[in-house]
């Protein structure tokens, strides 16, 4: 896979000038600084995986359409060939293995929770749903106060508008594959 940092900054500068967005305008749709987005947008960076769902959320696209790479008709992911989007002193490490398609309105991500780790989500769009598989280990999913405790081969879907946080408690790491699907995508 190429450098990621590279994808990403390419994606953002190419979608911000098609819509015609400053880095001033886009700074104040996503919450996320000027400064930060142009290093970014030159791959002088790697965002956190908040910074990029602000991005996202701000202007209204997927976190995976910031890391797309040219479309092949047959794709094999390899976990090993590209490097995580990490967060919370890498306690929490999502790997893309399907990037959005606008298309198919979704996204397929694995994340792995370390022992500890606590990752508050930020509200995905309006109407987005997360579609959740345990396949190591157990943790918390919190929605708006309410806890939902899973172990490995238990699965959850949720309307995902909402603020939600993974914790993992237990002594394990866990690791959970995720779907993201975008009902509203553009």
């Amino acid at each position: 896979m190429d450098d990621i940092n590279l994808i990403i900054g390419n994606n953002l500068n190419t979608y911000r000038k098609s819509k015609g967005y400053s880095l001033d305008k886009v700074a104040e749709m996503t919450g996320v600084s000027k400064g930060m987005l142009g290093q970014i947008e030159r791959g002088e960076t790697n965002p956190s995986i908040s910074t990029l769902w602000k991005i996202a959320n701000g202007l209204h696209i997927s976190s995976t359409f910031l890391l797309e790479a040219e479309p092949d008709d047959l794709v094999i992911v390899k976990k090993n060939e590209f490097t995580p989007i990490t967060e919370g002193n890498d306690k929490f490490n999502v790997f893309p293995s399907f990037e959005f398609d606008f298309n198919k309105k979704f996204e397929i991500l694995i994340a792995d929770l370390d022992v500890g780790c606590i990752h508050h989500s930020e509200p995905h769009e309006n109407g987005a749903e997360e579609y959740l598989y345990v396949s190591k280990g157990e943790f918390q999913l919190t929605i708006q106060g309410t806890s939902y405790n899973l172990s490995e081969g238990d699965s959850i879907k949720f309307i995902a508008d909402k603020a939600h946080e993974y914790r993992n408690n237990s002594k394990e790491p866990s690791r959970l594959h995720i779907i993201i699907y975008y009902n509203n995508a553009r």
